[in-house]
């Protein structure tokens, strides 16, 4: 009688998959826990702040232990650091990558609808570049990715500039100025989210585009104040 209570034990447990958890939840990989732990503290970072994020948090809403999180990343700076420097890469290659050529205004459209359409596609990720953190050291700011998108401007402006007649050693203020122009106007966009995206790209380029035709040669200022 013994032997059959054991035998019925043992015969009615669940068969062992090395796929499964005690509670029947889908064991992940090293490389999936990862993955979930960035979109799960990308969420959480985009929600509250980098202050306002903690471990305990993400590990609950992750299902794992505070350890777990620990032994990915070393703790909240460093997955706060993955994750900025992954959305910091993913603006900058939708922006590069939607340069594709053609009439200069054409690039300054592309331009400025990629930062446009990644506020839109990548919310999350927008609000965490936008936000001051105090490992902005380590990770980059977002006045950083900027200055790498202006780069990038940069040569376009120069081309434009000589044949143009105009100094070319400006072009990396005005690429500084545009884009930080299309950057401040995403952050407004962010929030009324009125009107539609293409539509203010068309407004963004309208007025830089028709700003830059009109550019004096050696501008100065109208008011008293020179220096």
């Amino acid at each position: 009688m013994n032997g059959s209570n054991g035998d019925s034990a043992v015969g009615h447990r669940p068969p062992a998959r090395g796929g499964t958890g005690r509670a029947g939840r889908v064991r992940m990989t090293g490389k999936q826990r990862r993955e979930q732990l960035l979109d799960i503290g990308r969420s959480v970072f985009a929600e509250r702040g980098y202050d306002g994020t903690s471990v305990e948090e993400i590990a609950e809403r992750a299902g794992v232990s505070k350890p777990v999180v620990y032994e990915h990343f070393g703790g909240k700076e460093g997955l706060y650091a993955v994750v900025v420097d992954r959305e910091m890469q993913l603006l900058l290659d939708m922006v590069t990558g939607a340069l594709t050529g053609g009439h200069s205004r054409e690039l300054l459209e592309q331009a400025a609808f990629a930062l446009m359409d990644y506020i839109d596609t990548s919310t999350d990720g927008f609000k965490i570049l936008v936000r001051d953190s105090p490992v902005a050291q380590s990770t980059g700011t977002f006045a950083s990715l900027i200055s790498d998108i202006a780069t990038q401007v940069e040569d376009i402006l120069g081309l434009e500039f000589k044949a143009r007649g105009f100094d070319a050693r400006l072009a990396p203020m005005y690429s500084q100025m545009l884009v930080g122009m299309v950057a401040l106007t995403g952050q407004w966009w962010l929030e009324v989210r009125k009107p539609g995206k293409a539509e203010v790209a068309a407004h963004l380029v309208n007025l830089a585009w028709h700003g830059l035709e009109g550019m004096e040669r050696h501008p100065k200022l109208v008011g008293e104040r020179q220096v």
